[in-house]
């Protein structure tokens, strides 16, 4: 019986390696005709195409010498002999096949035994995306044109939540530009200003809305103006901002409107409430540090709603418990707006507790008068820090000068006088401050948590 050699059957033909190559020789098929035609194909040097089918078989003519890769795991099929189908009839006759040590090298001809190429096809390639770790082509030559960073309106920023903010001007305040997005303020500050970066370090150790909500309920407090930050971020690595919901209009935009004074009851229920959120930061180890009307939001929707803002200057006075000691010189001096900052923070001393009552005490004397002694030299910072000492010893003349013919209200001397007498790391009495402006609205029938009586615009 003669030995299994390759299939007769003819097949579509295909593209295989054109030359004679030394390492194909045990891959031919014995016989004469093959070694015939394969001599043949050496001698004359002419490139004969082999005739090889997909179903594993072959037929018509070709070189001898050229032979194809079988399917996986079985040896390979031999090239047809060139004779026509006598010749492979005795080359089937004649076939075994070759053994492992006759087999080609690792480093034989890749064209004989390799599939030929596919067609490439028309259709348009999908986009490729960069492997990480790939490398990036080279970058343009020369230095980019630089693009300076835009603000205002129309810009869009990525907070840390993942939220996207469309900006617009929606006001302005002492502290920061403010702007809004569907109901929305966002505070921005260039990178290298620590302000803004300082205010958000408040936010996120002191002012979360479920420590505000916690403090509400234990005082029994039923508003609180903590402003609740809804997110913060850095845009183009131009300028940090942070994003709250939307406070209203600033009380120094209202009193600009033509009102430049503000009435007794309007001005105590705001002081009653703005008392509320100092005890509150001062409870968590912070000092506001710049008390002013520009920091004070009223919403025109509601205005039972009075909010402080503003923590650029915030100081955390008291970290871990301990009180930070009395050293002027240790900061920069005159931080904050010049015509309301303590004695403190004019020397470079750490603002304490008594610093933000202080400031409170020269706001509220302004909104009932309408000019402080020193409010035309505040170009003169010697001058201003000369007056404050000296009408802080003498709290009546301070009254005095500032009221002229009118009466002085009572809960006003009391609070500077009580709030003058304070030491740096004396802890204030908030309830008894509270109630020195609780009792002429209790007068007046009206309670610090109502509407502020004031007649405003939207």
């Amino acid at each position: 019986a003669a030995p299994p050699g390759p299939p007769a059957s003819p097949g579509p033909a295909r593209r295989g390696c054109a030359h004679a190559c030394a390492a194909a020789g045990p891959w031919r098929a014995a016989g004469g005709g093959a070694e015939g035609g394969g001599a043949r194909a050496r001698s004359s040097g002419a490139r004969a195409r082999p005739a090889t089918s997909r179903g594993g078989g072959g037929s018509g003519t070709g070189a001898a010498g050229a032979g194809r890769r079988g399917p996986a795991g079985a040896d390979p099929v031999p090239a047809v002999p060139a004779g026509g189908a006598g010749a492979a009839r005795g080359a089937a006759a004649a076939w075994s096949p070759p053994s492992a040590s006759a087999r080609p090298a690792a480093g034989g001809c890749p064209r004989s035994l390799g599939r030929s190429r596919p067609r490439r096809s028309s259709r348009p390639r999908p986009h490729r995306r960069r492997r990480p770790g790939a490398r990036r082509p080279p970058p343009r030559r020369g230095p980019a044109p630089a693009r300076p960073a835009k603000r205002g309106r129309g810009r869009r920023c990525r907070c840390r939540p993942g939220r996207c903010w469309r900006t617009g001007a929606a006001g302005s305040g002492g502290w920061a530009a403010s702007w809004s997005r569907a109901a929305a303020g966002c505070c921005t500050k260039d990178v290298k200003d620590g302000k803004i970066y300082n205010e958000q370090n408040f936010f996120q150790r002191a002012a979360k809305a479920g420590t505000v909500e916690k403090w509400k309920k234990w005082h029994s407090v039923p508003l609180l103006g903590i402003p609740s930050c809804v997110g913060f971020g850095l845009h183009a690595d131009s300028y940090r901002f942070l994003v709250f919901s939307d406070l209203g209009r600033t009380l120094q935009s209202v009193l600009n409107d033509g009102l430049h004074l503000l009435k007794e009851k309007a001005a105590f229920q705001i002081v009653v409430r703005l008392l509320d959120c100092l005890e509150y930061i001062h409870e968590n180890e912070y000092v506001h540090g710049d008390i002013t009307a520009e920091n004070i939001y009223l919403n025109p929707a509601d205005l039972t709603q009075v909010t402080l803002a503003g923590y650029c200057f915030a100081f955390r006075y008291c970290p871990g418990g301990k009180h930070v000691a009395h050293r002027e010189g240790s900061r920069t001096p005159h931080e904050g707006t010049m015509e309301f900052i303590s004695l403190d923070s004019h020397k470079g001393a750490g603002p304490s507790r008594r610093s933000d009552l202080e400031s409170l005490g020269y706001c509220l004397l302004k909104w009932l008068c309408g000019f402080l002694p020193w409010s035309d030299e505040l170009d003169k910072v010697e001058t201003v820090v000369e007056k404050k000492e000296k009408y802080r010893a003498d709290v009546k003349c301070l009254l005095q000068l500032c009221f002229r013919q009118r009466s002085i209200p009572d809960a006003l001397q009391s609070y500077l006088q009580q709030v003058m007498a304070l030491g740096y790391e004396e802890k204030p009495d908030y309830e008894a401050l509270r109630q020195l402006f609780k009792k002429p609205l209790e007068k007046m029938k009206a309670s610090a948590y109502d509407s502020v009586d004031i007649k405003m615009v939207p």
